[in-house]
């Protein structure tokens, strides 16, 4: 038998073996005013530096001016360039007034090289107006839970109400990265469009550093006024792991942003809750000659978990509670939803795993007889059993 005090040793050893990587990583050293990491995934703030303060967020104001054009669905309409647009202080693509061009390629301009031209043209032709459309844009922000951000403008010119919180960018980025054209480009290193009257292409490159010089990197914006000083929107991906990084008013704003995508990156692992092909449920099938048939997933589900947390994952099926025949092999019968501390992140669709063709008239006739048949002779068993013997 060991003695006392061995184990007591051993236990405190095993103990101190428990604290996690994310209690024992040390917090990044920033130069940053306000800052956050966010998992895109799930939402988890890994970090943040006075992620509630208002400040003033420039450039990285037309991540939500993208976001609003892109669910426009108008990409491939034509936008002319009024003389306000072609005018506009700061950042510029150089458009000309009367200018055309499509407004997918305006979101480039936008985007790459901080054209503030393009969201003044980009608004106009939306919403008629730019405050109009900065109308929309904190609308949005709050449906998102920006609630702490206010917009008077697409470009992110100093406005004394034009603010937002490091926080609020980083739930704005997330939620563009779930669509595939933002992350297309956010992550574009260069653009080339036509340029009228010119001899030659318009060819513009982003101002985004790290998508030269970090390993991941996918977006999202710079951002630079002498009242909100140097700001900067990182995000990386890295296996199934998709982060933002938000500082604001930085010294530093490229070196504090791979800080803080590194100090991300190590506080999580990526813990698969679903596997493409996983029996999800069975469900009766009316008439088919199975009768039944197993509900799969259609697609993985692999979520980030911080390193020592144990959170709680549930999976919701939302599907009929029985199906009509026919039903075909990998046809979808419902969805499933992935709850992640009781916040939806995800949705999966469900499929059938098997076929089940309909039976024959006469067999569903069959059935249909028997079982009256069935429930008729229990009606009269149940009759003859309650009369008493005399």
């Amino acid at each position: 038998m060991k003695p006392i005090k061995h184990i007591l040793v051993s236990a405190l050893l095993g103990a101190l073996l428990l604290v996690s990587e994310a209690d024992a990583a040390p917090q990044p050293d920033i130069t940053a005013h306000a800052a956050v990491v966010m998992d895109v995934t799930t939402g988890q703030v890994l970090y943040s530096l006075n992620a509630d303060e208002r400040r003033y967020p420039a450039s990285t104001t037309k991540m939500m001016s993208l976001i609003i054009a892109l669910e426009s669905n108008r990409l491939q309409d034509i936008v002319t360039a009024s003389t306000a647009a072609a005018t506009t202080d700061g950042s510029s693509m150089w458009l000309e007034a009367g200018e055309q061009q499509r407004l997918i390629d305006l979101l480039y301009g936008m985007m790459l090289v901080s054209g503030n031209d393009a969201t003044v043209a980009v608004a106009e032709y939306l919403s008629g107006s730019v405050p109009e459309f900065a109308k929309g844009m904190t609308q949005k922000a709050h449906e998102i839970g920006a609630v702490n951000t206010h917009f008077t403008n697409s470009s992110g010119l100093p406005d004394p109400n034009h603010v937002s919180t490091a926080k609020d960018l980083a739930l704005i980025a997330a939620y563009g990265y779930h669509n595939p054209l933002f992350r297309q480009i956010v992550s574009a290193k260069q653009r080339v469009m036509p340029w009228a009257g010119k001899p030659f292409a318009r060819e513009l490159f982003n101002e985004n550093k790290l998508l030269w010089n970090y390993d991941g990197a996918n977006g999202v914006k710079t951002g630079y006024t002498e009242a909100a000083g140097p700001c900067l929107v990182s995000g990386a991906l890295r296996g199934d792991i998709q982060l933002v990084a938000v500082v604001m008013d930085s010294d530093a704003m490229w070196l504090d942003s791979r800080k803080l995508l590194d100090y991300g990156f190590s506080q999580l692992k990526s813990r698969r809750i679903v596997a493409q092909g996983d029996v999800l449920k069975k469900v009766r099938v009316i008439d088919g000659i199975q009768g039944e048939t197993e509900v799969i997933a259609a697609q993985s589900v692999t979520i980030p978990i911080r390193n020592g947390d144990d959170p709680a994952i549930k999976i919701e099926t939302d599907l009929p509670a029985k199906l009509a025949a026919p039903i075909q092999e990998g046809e979808k019968v419902g969805v499933a939803k992935v709850l992640f501390n009781g916040k939806e992140i995800q949705q999966i669709d469900l499929q059938a795993a098997q076929s089940d063709q309909q039976k024959s008239f006469f067999a569903i006739l069959h059935s249909a007889l028997v079982k009256t048949f069935s429930g008729l002779t229990s009606k009269v068993r149940a009759y003859w059993t309650d009369i008493p013997y005399v």
